[in-house]
């Protein structure tokens, strides 16, 4: 019998998650993660997290445990996430808490105690060490565990991996779990509910500056380059006129530049990773990436510079903002991913 940990989140995935082990007959326990923790902070979800989660292994009468990692989440993620906006790029933190906090910390806990590997509710699958899209490409999640190492998928168990969202509530209702009409979170990893701005507002002040068009003329201000991402329309406050969207953004000097959606400069046909983590790959063979969660697939030939990838679109793309996760499949098997430059 495999000793298993699951991550509960609080949500309904990781608790159908946690049910589904213990009726397959693994020797389950749970594991809670405070990461971060406002004590007086109505945005913070962690309090109600943590009460939902033990809730359900308390109804599954599972071994529940507490980790906090608030001081590494901090070294890992958070200062991360501040560091990137500094630099003028846009990070995606929800990917590099997976593989640096999930399946790092939480993984190495799970094997101290003598468990055999840890669950979570991710919808993904695990196929002989290899990751794979979830069946339903509308939740699909292996874009956000693509930083995955093989040994952090070789201890990493998905027990949702096969099913519809639909079935998932379906089952919960029918185990009659605590939070089966709990609805999913959408707020920031860990963090709770606030917008990314008002998150970052708390390291950096706002700074007004200006908005620029493609010809470098003033067209109206902003509160902080730095709070802004290439190929964003809200937030542009500029009356009248053709929506515009962001081009460009200069967090040295403090500027914005925007203009049409069909400006082409706001369009790719390729772009250089780093920090890339791969499978053997052959060089100009067609294989198919998302730079952003939910997107397509696109088609793609890549080939190796000194430490760099360089990506080649078929289909020229949208706003390749710096910062973000491209990650490259084959079919529905994740190859590899990296960090765009």
């Amino acid at each position: 019998m495999q000793k298993i940990l699951v991550w509960l989140s609080g949500g309904v995935d990781s608790a159908v998650s946690a049910y589904l082990l213990k009726q397959q007959g693994f020797d389950v326990a749970c594991g809670f993660m405070i990461n971060y923790l406002e004590e007086e902070s109505p945005t913070c979800t962690t309090r109600l997290d943590l009460e939902e989660a033990r809730k359900v292994a308390e109804f599954l009468e599972l071994p529940f445990f507490t980790f906090d990692y608030r001081e590494e989440y901090e070294k890992r993620i958070i200062n991360y996430i501040y560091s990137e906006y500094e630099k003028g790029r846009t990070p995606n933190p929800d990917v590099f808490c997976n593989n640096l906090v999930k399946f790092d910390l939480f993984l190495e806990e799970a094997l101290a105690l003598g468990y055999d590997g840890i669950a979570t509710g991710h919808y993904a699958q695990n196929r002989n060490w290899k990751l794979f899209k979830w069946s339903d490409s509308s939740k699909d999640q292996s874009y956000f565990l693509s930083r995955l190492s093989t040994f952090q998928i070789e201890y990493a168990i998905f027990p949702i991996g096969h099913l519809l969202k639909t079935e998932v509530r379906r089952i919960a209702l029918e185990a009659n779990l605590p939070n089966a009409q709990r609805k999913d979170s959408q707020w920031l990893c860990f963090i709770g509910k606030v917008s990314m701005k008002e998150f970052l507002e708390r390291r950096f002040p706002k700074k007004p500056g200006n908005i620029l068009n493609t010809s470098g003329k003033v067209i109206g201000t902003h509160e902080g380059a730095f709070s802004y991402t290439i190929g964003q329309r809200r937030g542009i406050a500029i009356g009248g006129g053709p929506a515009l969207v962001v081009l460009k953004k200069d967090t040295k000097n403090n500027t914005i530049t925007v203009w049409t959606e069909e400006e082409l400069s706001l369009f790719s046909t390729e772009c250089s990773l780093s920090e890339w983590i791969w499978e053997e790959f052959e060089a100009w063979k067609v294989y198919w990436a998302k730079i952003r969660y939910r997107q397509i697939d696109q088609e793609v030939a890549i080939k190796k510079w000194d430490f760099n990838i360089e990506i080649s679109f078929t289909t020229p793309q949208r706003a390749v903002a710096s910062g973000q996760i491209c990650v490259i499949y084959e079919g529905d098997r994740v190859v590899g991913s990296g960090v765009i430059i």
